[in-house]
């Protein structure tokens, strides 16, 4: 019997694609970057768990260069590659879809980086319908940033702070005790069927806590996100009979398609705890996918690279926890969903390559080829679990 194991650090990139010039990312290298500083601060990255199963090989085979303080160059205990984005866009739904063998062909709706970023029809009508005061914000932004700038004014004026960003996506951030959570999220469904007509592919409740211009978002978070357009790895896997365990954010990603069981965490730390605990009763044939959103939304976005050094450290600290949990049959991957260099101008996500790191019981080491699109890691789980084939995709193992 076997099970599968998706561990997605969200927008961990190993270097630019060939077209990143077009998204004004080219060189971009969010591990190399990272890795770079470290050693500039005479602190070398030693992640030697991630390291013994390829990631250092992997980030050059993407990006041609060996990470800064990574000396290990054979011997991998890991099945390890890249891989390059076939969808067209950078953004979280299109990673997450197109790891599960839907790629996205289609062009998203984005807000524009003007002031004020959406048009005034629909936020006049989203007011309407749900009745606050009026709109903070209306722009660009960075979520942990834009709270803290506009936090007092929301509390005091009842305004939900709106804001967007690189991805398809419109954000309503509010106060779950000042604005109340229920509420807030009563105006993102609002919003969700309004943004409808420009193709937007999510809204998302950011709910926050604090007082005096120190604030900070809870895990309440929901995003309100269109469903992918034909069946994913998760839904072959229900379909088969098996269990879909989604951890963190991965059951909104889908629109709560294909999943049978959702487990919330606050951060990267309570979900690997909840990793862990999954690992030990997951039956078999299910498949477990957990998205540790602290790399994006703490460190990449906010263009902290410490902070992202040091969460690195953090899981490969813990991978070995969760290695002496899998069983024989086992098969788990290392992945991301898109780049987001904290080296790099702005706070967007970077277009770069993802790793592909397969390890466990049932992988035999080996250096795998760059494959060109994403789709490669949730047909090479499918064949693993026995299930249906995806319509996009080539198995690697």
């Amino acid at each position: 019997m076997s099970r599968a194991f998706i561990l997605l650090l969200d927008s961990f990139g190993l270097g630019a694609l060939p077209d990143a010039d077009k998204y004004g990312d080219a060189g971009a290298n969010t591990l190399g970057h990272i890795a770079a500083w470290a050693a500039s601060q005479g602190k070398p990255m030693r992640l030697p768990n991630l390291e013994r199963l390829g990631l250092a090989a992997a980030a050059h085979k993407a990006s041609g260069e060996w990470p800064v303080g990574f000396n290990q160059r054979d011997g991998f205990a890991g099945a390890w590659g890249a891989a390059r984005e076939q969808s067209t866009g950078k953004d979280t739904q299109s990673g997450h879809w197109e790891i599960a063998g839907v790629p996205v062909l289609f062009d998203w709706g984005y807000f524009p980086r003007t002031v004020p970023s959406f048009p005034q029809e629909l936020t006049d009508k989203l007011q309407e319908i749900t009745g606050v005061a009026g709109w903070l914000g209306n722009c660009h932004a960075s979520g942990t940033t834009i709270i803290n700038e506009l936090g007092d004014e929301h509390v005091a004026s009842g305004k939900p702070i709106l804001y967007t960003s690189a991805d398809s996506v419109l954000q309503i951030a509010a106060h779950e005790e000042h604005f109340g959570l229920e509420r807030l999220y009563q105006v993102c469904e609002a919003a969700y069927e309004l943004v409808k007509p420009y193709n937007i592919g999510r809204v998302i409740a950011r709910p926050f806590v604090g007082a005096n211009g120190d604030y900070k978002r809870t895990s309440n978070r929901h995003d309100y996100a269109v469903p992918p357009p034909s069946p994913t790895l998760l839904d072959h896997v229900k379909e088969a009979g098996g269990e879909v365990i989604a951890l963190g954010k991965i059951s909104d990603i889908f629109a709560g398609q294909g999943v049978t069981r959702l487990i919330k965490g606050p951060d990267n730390m309570a979900l690997f705890d909840a990793l862990l605990s999954t690992a030990d009763e997951a039956p078999d044939n299910s498949l477990t996918f957990v998205n540790f959103v602290d790399f994006d939304q703490l460190f990449g976005h906010r263009r902290d690279i410490p902070g992202y050094s040091n969460a690195l450290h953090e899981l490969d600290a813990r991978l070995p926890e969760f290695i002496a949990k899998m069983k024989e049959g086992d098969i788990a991957v290392i992945t991301a969903d898109h780049g987001c260099d904290p080296s790099w101008n702005g706070s967007d996500h970077t277009r770069e390559h993802i790793p592909m790191i397969f390890f466990g019981p049932a992988v035999t080491p080996r250096e795998l080829p760059i494959s060109n699109t994403f789709s490669d890691i949730g047909a090479t789980l499918a064949k693993h679990l026995g299930v249906k084939p995806l319509s996009n995709g080539t198995a690697l193992l």
